[in-house]
């Protein structure tokens, strides 16, 4: 069995400066698209990402300040990857905890349009997490029986994770081999914005998921609180999480 891809799937890694997907910033990215009729294209760049890397993640992709001070910032290639990565899926490895929370913050710090709700989303990791619970390196060994060479480097990372997705495809018998089905498979949960402060309830309302009003109608709570808005957009949430509470509350205001 192949894997079946319907329209551009873009498996993508980042390297960023630490672990905060609301704070932290990308220095390296890796974009490789993948197209019905099996052509690949690349978009490999180094980021400055205006603020220091911190030594933890030095440790680990090995980029120091030095090496982006002459990048460009991602506000200036913003346009071009949104360009790039535009009606396609998009697959990755921890991508939806990390890589696409992070990423979509970029996109709106630097004022583009980066809609994620019409595309269907495969995070690797997951997949293999459920298949088989190890790191990238040892599912490249795995399905790929190769040693991973690079490993932490955003460009043999994202290759990495499309030979695996390949030979995951191919590794079991019972295993879905379309876009759609494997971003379905490869979901852990029903969060509405990245970071799961609101979540889907089994009709596809969106719910409060934390805090006191956890478990509650977001629509209703803005009903019965509309200061509770306001308060979102003033704390330390991510931008993405923001938005979409602004969403709900215009909509709640419309149906007034």
């Amino acid at each position: 069995m192949t894997l079946t891809i319907k329209k551009p799937l873009v498996f993508f890694d980042l390297e960023t400066t630490g672990l905060n997907t609301a704070t932290d910033r990308i220095v390296e990215l890796a974009f490789l698209k993948v197209l019905p009729n099996g052509t690949e294209e690349i978009k490999h760049l180094r980021i400055n990402p205006e603020m220091q890397i911190s030594e933890e993640a030095i440790s680990i992709h090995g980029i120091t300040n030095e090496d982006v001070e002459d990048a460009p910032t991602f506000k200036q290639v913003a346009k071009e990857l949104a360009k790039f990565i535009e009606g396609c899926d998009i697959a990755g490895y921890n991508s939806n905890k990390f890589d696409i929370p992070l990423l979509v913050e970029e996109f709106l710090r630097a004022d583009v349009e980066f809609d994620m709700k019409k595309r269907n989303i495969v995070d690797v990791q997951i997949i293999f997490m459920k298949k088989e619970p190890r790191t990238l390196e040892a599912a490249y060994k795995f399905y790929c029986q190769k040693e991973l060479i690079g490993a932490h480097g955003a460009l043999a990372d994202t290759k990495a994770t499309f030979e695996v997705l390949k030979s995951q495809v191919n590794f079991y018998n019972d295993f879905p081999n379309d876009v759609e089905e494997l971003s379905k498979f490869s979901s852990h949960n029903k969060n509405v914005d990245f970071a799961g402060r609101i979540i889907y309830d089994e009709q596809k309302r969106e719910l409060v998921n934390f805090g006191k009003y956890k478990g509650q109608l977001l629509e209703d709570v803005l009903r019965k609180d509309p200061g509770y808005y306001s308060w979102v957009q003033q704390a330390d949430f991510p931008l993405y999480t923001k938005k979409i509470f602004t969403e709900i509350y215009l909509r709640v205001k419309a149906d007034k």
